[in-house]
């Protein structure tokens, strides 16, 4: 069987930044449903018609993969707003009451905490990064019923595999 939209493959595989270094890994691995939101519209591209067995890399630019580093989705908001237990690191999808007014959906990642005020960035972790995927393909699927009527074989977490799944419209 080949990878075609409607399929689910299973990649073992490495994220690098441009200069090669380790950014994730899932080298036993992971389920993506082609032809959804699974998987970055060039890694689907790039998989088309491959089978078990074949390997490969291939480098995506930023505006393919998760956009340019926009300074303006940077913020400051209160400490006090926040729960007690903060560190830099940790993300919040819905901003505390108090906060300044965020899109729904939108991921903030805290970069800081200092002098009363705690940096926000709503970037992706990955933004501004040329990114390098290298793949081997464990096995091509077809999706059970489930995944098929999500289109996306990430039924219950996205975790393992989230620094290669898409951001926009399916492709």
């Amino acid at each position: 069987m080949h990878v075609a939209p409607d399929t689910v493959v299973t990649l073992a595989w490495r994220l690098t930044d441009a200069q090669d270094e380790s950014i994730a890994e899932d080298p036993q691995g992971t389920d993506f449903y082609v032809g959804g939101a699974d998987l970055l519209p060039p890694i689907s591209r790039h998989l088309m018609g491959k089978a078990a067995g074949d390997s490969g890399a291939l480098q995506i630019e930023p505006a393919d993969a998760f956009g340019d580093y926009d300074p303006q989705r940077l913020r400051l908001e209160p400490r006090q707003l926040f729960p007690a237990l903060l560190e830099p690191g940790m993300q919040f999808e819905q901003l505390p009451p108090g906060c300044a007014a965020s899109a729904p959906g939108e991921l903030y990642t805290v970069t800081d905490i200092a002098e009363g005020q705690v940096v926000l960035d709503g970037n992706h972790p990955l933004a501004g990064m040329a990114l390098r995927v290298h793949y081997r393909i464990v096995e091509v699927r077809e999706p059970d019923a489930d995944e098929r009527e999500a289109r996306s074989a990430h039924l219950d977490d996205i975790d393992s595999g989230m620094f290669l799944v898409g951001r926009a419209a399916p492709d």
